[in-house]
């Protein structure tokens, strides 16, 4: 009989101590070399294991032991290391003894968010905490009583970038959301209350927030070349107090704070927005496209068409790149509100994709203008393309949910709308033998419809 601390290691010496122990069963090739099999027993096991030079390589092919976390451990930089969960995440750690001789360990980021060298310069920088008699540990408890609204804000965009907030089905916070909650953050919730110490905020401060926000107490200029304002309104301060909401959570699990102060808040009602273009508005809007096409940017341009056409959302036309289109009809998105889908378009969207300029080293079908990234402005470009027209209410997703109705007033049912899209209760996800003919063929006839009363008589 043969006692290991886990499957990478044998007994090699004597130090042993008294716990539940792991037996020798078998053997296993790894990358590591031979991984022992082994089964729970009750006796001793040693206390040594092997250290490695831990690499990407090693980390992507690094299987977790059988049933427990397999642990990786670099040779060079004593203390860091890889921790594999048995259910296969994989996040890099740093582990020391604290001056009172405890032995700690931190996460430091989720391999895939955070690379093997970064996670090494990051461990580097606490372990040199360690060296000075410092404990990283004890950062977080330290900051709990002097801790801001605003402190606590950059606390979970740092947390969220390096992948160690899990948000929904337990997965990394997307960047998109990211993006969603630090523009709340900047514009709503850091000039209200960012200077406010977290354990003075009460339930009433939140609601006072939310409704300052509504009454437009944040409202600013819009960057980033969009125009405009960021005026506030119900919408913007519900999603607000939900983003402070999600922050107070993570700090209570990590246990920076005792309570959630916005446990319990009574959020403005979400107002479900149901316009949608009539024909005739259709129709208007394609006499818009074509008689614009010299003032406003063909790009822009283009990806309201598109909108028109599919149904997709803003950010989903925005960022389409090349090879997510298949000639067939196809488009895989990688990430969408739902996840990972393909999605069908029909033949006048197909046509348009195709005619699109191709940059030289330009991933996206829809290049900003100097090539480096995708095309930002097309709210804006619809913006002004409404207000010339009289319309007051109408937005890239009424663009959306007048493809919905279009295809409910052919028939279809509200599954196969679902499907057509992108609904999280329909998503058309997987091979694309999984998309039904149903859904293919429904597509196809709300997409002609829509085409033809963009670029049919007008009226």
């Amino acid at each position: 009989m043969v006692y290991i601390k886990s499957g990478l290691s044998l007994a090699a010496d004597s130090r042993y101590h008294r716990e539940t122990c792991w037996i020798l069963i078998g053997y296993e090739r790894t990358i590591l070399g031979t991984q022992m099999l082994v089964q729970r027993g009750e006796a001793r096991r040693a206390s040594v294991a092997e250290t490695y030079r831990l690499t990407k390589k090693m980390v992507v092919d690094a299987k977790p032991a059988i049933g427990r976390p397999l642990f990786i451990w670099d040779k060079e930089l004593r203390g860091f290391g890889c921790k594999i969960e048995a259910g296969g995440t994989k996040s890099f750690i740093v582990q020391y003894r604290n001056a009172e001789g405890r032995k700690r360990r931190l996460v430091l980021g989720r391999f895939g968010v955070m690379t093997v060298e970064q996670a090494r310069d990051e461990a580097r920088i606490k372990l040199g905490d360690v060296a000075r008699g410092l404990d990283p540990a004890d950062q977080k408890t330290a900051t709990k009583n002097g801790l801001t609204v605003g402190g606590l804000c950059d606390w979970y965009l740092t947390e969220a970038e390096t992948g160690r907030l899990l948000g929904r089905k337990r997965a990394p916070i997307k960047a998109s959301t990211l993006a969603m909650d630090r523009s709340r953050i900047e514009t709503h919730i850091r000039p209200l209350i960012g200077s406010r110490k977290v354990a003075a905020i009460r339930l009433p401060d939140v609601e006072a927030m939310q409704h300052d926000i509504a009454a437009g107490k944040t409202a600013r200029a819009r960057s980033g070349g969009r125009g405009g304002l960021a005026s506030g309104g119900k919408g913007v301060a519900s999603r607000s107090v939900t983003t402070l909401h999600s922050i107070f959570a993570h700090a209570k699990r990590a246990g920076l704070i005792e309570v959630n102060p916005a446990l319990g808040v009574r959020k403005f009602p979400d107002v479900r927005r149901t316009r949608r273009l009539s024909r005739d508005e259709l129709r208007s809007l394609g006499r818009a496209l074509h008689e614009h096409a010299g003032t406003e940017h063909p790009v822009g341009l283009a990806i309201i068409r598109l909108l028109a056409l599919t149904g997709l959302r803003l950010n989903e036309a925005q960022s389409m790149r090349h090879d997510w289109i298949s000639q067939d009809g196809y488009i895989a998105f990688a990430d969408t509100k739902s996840g990972a889908q393909i999605r069908v378009i029909g033949s006048p969207a197909l046509a348009l994709l195709r005619i699109q300029n191709i940059q030289e080293n330009a991933p996206y079908v829809f290049p900003s203008d100097g090539g480096r990234t995708h095309f930002v402005a097309a709210d804006g470009v619809l913006g002004r393309l409404c207000k010339r027209m009289g319309w007051t209410d109408v937005t890239a997703h009424t663009l959306r949910h007048t493809f919905g109705s279009i295809a409910g007033e052919l028939g279809y049912s509200e599954l196969t709308i679902a499907a057509m899209l992108g609904h999280a209760a329909g998503s058309v996800t997987g091979r694309y033998v999984h998309i039904d003919d149903a859904v293919k063929s429904a597509v196809e006839k709300v997409s002609q419809q829509i085409a033809s009363l963009l670029d049919g008589p007008q009226v």
